[in-house]
């Protein structure tokens, strides 16, 4: 697998230079037309993490790979990206415009966790398709963002920060609204929630992850010192599953990303999930996609 993509890496690719503010204590703001980066000599955006955010307006149909899941974008869409979550971009045509703003947790420091919003969350909506009419209403806001970086204005970065949470307040209204009950989590509420950050802290896997440490329900007790029966109630009273069937499901989403963009070779793979042998890993993903790991590979060339 690839190293996270730095936003120090993502200048020095696309650029050959560094901004003098990306080092700087308020944290980093850019935006950018994808103009420079489309027609024959564009290069395809591969599959990694990244350590910054972007919000992406494009036009042109494409299709967007996470993990196991694939979004297509028919014509025109809005995307949030986050240093959590690996991505793929794969246009299926010309893009015909665009823009995107790259920003760091730094910038938004004391300004609100961007984590709590549903389209930075790894169950959440990512790709927004857009009519004709939001299209125009999206570029205006990425016009007001060019008006105002190149701004003398003292405070243009608050208006940024603004023009940002503008466009993840106009994504987030496309969709049904959750209810949501202002009530205290109850402590197997607080449990399950502990356990899946726990779980997912270890994803993706790659060179700064060589292996899972934690791979049974016995070993997040012992990291979050409780006993393990305690876990597995808490765990299927939030979630109704099994604490087992959680990790086994995150565990099978994970190999199918390696097998399908890493280079890893079935037993390097095994034994990056925690399997203390391929005939175990075999078993495990036979059981649940009918297919061996190679066969899977083999698939999807």
């Amino acid at each position: 697998m690839e190293k996270i993509e730095t936003i120090e890496e993502f200048y020095k690719k696309k650029f050959g230079w560094l901004p003098a503010t990306i080092r700087n204590e308020i944290g980093h703001f850019n935006v950018f037309s994808l103009e420079p980066f489309m027609g024959e000599k564009a290069k395809p955006v591969p599959y990694k993490r990244r350590d910054f955010y972007k919000i992406m307006l494009i036009i042109g149909c494409s299709k967007v790979h996470y993990a196991d899941r694939i979004v297509e974008v028919q014509k025109q869409a809005l995307s949030f990206s986050n240093p959590q979550i690996p991505y793929k971009w794969e246009h299926l045509e010309t893009v015909h415009e665009g823009f995107f703003c790259i920003f760091n947790q730094h910038f938004f420091h004391h300004f609100g966790n961007l984590s709590e919003y549903e389209v930075f969350q790894p169950q959440g909506n990512h790709i927004f398709e857009l009519s004709d009419t939001q299209v125009i209403k999206v570029r205006e806001i990425y016009q007001r963002m060019f008006e105002e970086i190149d701004s003398d204005y003292i405070h243009k970065y608050d208006m940024l920060r603004n023009l940002v949470f503008e466009l993840l307040h106009f994504a987030m209204k496309m969709q049904p609204s959750k209810k949501f009950e202002k009530q205290s989590l109850n402590a197997s509420q607080r449990i399950s929630a502990l356990f899946l950050e726990l779980l997912e802290r270890q994803f993706p896997i790659d060179e700064n992850h060589p292996q899972l440490r934690l791979r049974s329900a016995s070993a997040f007790a012992d990291q979050l010192n409780i006993h393990v029966n305690h876990l597995n109630r808490a765990v299927k009273e939030t979630t109704n599953k099994t604490t087992t069937q959680i990790i086994a499901e995150r565990v099978l989403q994970e190999s199918k990303v390696l097998l399908r963009y890493s280079d890893w070779n079935v037993g390097e793979i095994a034994y990056t999930l925690g399997f203390t042998e391929v005939t175990h890993f075999n078993n495990f993903f036979k059981k649940y996609t009918h297919l061996s790991p190679l066969k899977f590979r083999n698939v999807l060339v």
